[in-house]
């Protein structure tokens, strides 16, 4: 099937280079010509395992292109994928200028059999919005679905090939029809297709990511609660993880969610809520809950210095809002380097993969060095925000040679606490007791 996705962006470069790889032609869209003269060489944007070595593979195959041309990718393909970004406005909702500017670009050049599928995501009521458009510019009904994605940041290619299920929305069975046999080779395990209507594909994917943002927010609150009464969260999470109604899943503790999607479509189905006249009292209570957390780590710091954190040195250890990424947006890490070096204190930081996005944005107001080892001379504390593997098994002999203080912040909880309090190294996580004589 020839294929056009428009954006090449995270979703939309994964979304053309897998269906490449299943054996369509695929032609992705960018307005960007520094960008597409990259990808044609086979250099991506964004760092995701296994993406840069699929992309050479499909183009050296030639089932897989890159143009700035419309012309060269709308009038063949049967279906065309929106990718394009749907960023959040001052009020919280979703930014769609992208998609219609799109939409015009697009019309003049549609076959009759041409599909549209937004891929972004967009709120309730756009994918309707869009056939209108289209059918205004073509004068002629356009076959419009919806088509959600759920995509992890690291682990985005086993996702879009394994996926737990794949979910459409649709106004004629036709369409479909078409999709499912588009998606068929990645749902050889047996795991559904979901044909559904256009507004609940929308609000399934919505729901999806607010539901784990509160997870989140959920276990991070009950962690704090643990600190003041002297229970430890691991235990806890332990105890309730075992329940099938609850599982483990999300209730990991920690600073806080980031990325593109929670906290962008958090706000976008609070401000949609609102547009119907509907106070979401608990996305209200996630988002909320979530700002506080990515500020848990500097107030720990804080507190343990006294208040008198100028000229201090801080090491810190993992910049992406998650492993296996390197997107900073709405990193916890931010919050935090923002406060420490409001409060007068110097940073040393670390990241696999993450440094030049977080360099690109604070220059040299912070010490960057490739090895997170290097990062402890002379450094009071080490902080520790993202939990990438590396990290797991730390030297910590090294550490506390290292340290001018032997003191750990852990963001992630990746040490057993005992096994800290038996080197000589203060550790301090998130939900651990901090009621030393429980008797």
């Amino acid at each position: 099937m020839k294929i056009a996705v428009i954006g090449t962006g995270y979703v939309g470069l994964v979304t053309g280079t897998c269906f490449s790889e299943s054996g369509n032609d695929v032609t992705c869209v960018d307005i960007d010509e520094t960008k597409v003269q990259k990808l044609r060489s086979g250099e991506i944007p964004i760092y995701e395992p296994g993406l840069e070595e699929m992309v050479k593979r499909n183009i050296k195959a030639r089932r897989l292109f890159f143009t700035t041309n419309y012309e060269e990718a709308i009038p063949e393909a049967k279906c065309i994928f929106i990718a394009v970004g749907t960023p959040q406005t001052e009020d919280g909702s979703a930014n769609l200028d992208s998609i219609w500017k799109v939409a015009e670009t697009l019309a003049p050049l549609l076959s009759k059999e041409a599909i549209v599928i937004i891929k972004s995501t967009v709120p309730v009521g756009t994918n309707r919005k869009l056939a209108a458009q289209l059918k205004s510019l073509t004068g002629r009904e356009v076959d419009v679905a919806s088509n959600p994605e759920f995509l992890k940041e690291g682990a985005a290619i086993d996702d879009f090939s394994k996926p737990d299920r794949v979910v459409v929305g649709v106004s004629r069975p036709e369409v479909s029809e078409v999709l499912h046999e588009l998606y068929k080779p990645f749902l050889r395990t047996e795991h559904p297709f979901l044909s559904m209507e256009l507004e609940s594909a929308e609000m399934t994917k919505y729901v999806a990511n607010c539901m784990l943002a509160t997870k989140i927010s959920f276990i991070n609150e009950m962690a704090n609660l643990c600190e003041r009464v002297g229970a430890d969260i691991n235990q806890v999470r332990r105890g309730i993880g075992h329940d099938q109604r609850i599982g483990f899943s999300f209730l990991f503790p920690g600073v806080g969610y980031g990325g593109s999607c929670f906290p962008k479509d958090v706000s976008a189905l609070i401000s949609v809520a609102r547009n119907q006249l509907m106070e979401p009292t608990i996305l209200n209570a996630v988002d909320q809950v979530n700002t506080s957390q990515k500020r848990v780590l500097f107030e720990k710091i804080n507190r343990y210095f006294k208040g008198d954190l100028k000229g201090k040195t801080f090491a810190i250890w993992g910049l992406a809002f998650k492993p296996k990424t390197d997107d900073i947006r709405e990193a916890p890490s931010l919050v935090l380097i923002d406060q420490l070096l409001e409060a007068g204190a110097s940073l040393k930081v670390h990241d696999p993969v993450a440094m030049e996005n977080v360099k690109a944005k604070y220059g040299e107001q912070l010490s960057y060095f490739d090895h997170h080892y290097d990062t402890l001379d002379d450094a009071d504390a080490l902080v520790i925000v993202t939990e990438w593997n590396e990290f797991r098994h730390a030297d910590f002999d090294y550490i506390l040679h290292k340290l001018t203080t032997p003191v750990i912040f852990d963001g992630r909880n990746l040490y057993d606490p005992e096994n800290m309090t038996q080197k000589g190294i203060e550790y301090f996580g998130i939900g651990l007791s901090s009621v030393k004589d429980k008797s």
